[in-house]
């Protein structure tokens, strides 16, 4: 089992002539999102949602590339 859970994914085609994909997952009962570059899964940005705000997200390594490689399977 996954120690996270994707609950949307979005791939942005048109985003400043750079193809991004957005997964929006929970992982340790707090949800994030995470952006990648389409290309080369490179992290843009990620973010942890709290009582209606937005941080900059600090996630493990192992869970970004296993994230990372879950979203390369959907692609």
């Amino acid at each position: 089992m996954k120690p996270y859970e994707i609950s949307n994914m979005i791939v942005d085609e048109e985003a400043y002539d750079q193809e991004e994909v957005t997964a929006d997952f929970t992982y340790q009962n707090q949800d994030y999102s995470i952006t990648f570059k389409k290309g080369d899964l490179e992290i843009v940005n990620a973010w942890a949602f709290k009582n209606g705000h937005s941080l900059p997200a600090n996630l493990p390594d192992n869970i970004i590339e296993l994230i990372r490689a879950d979203v390369k399977n959907r692609i």
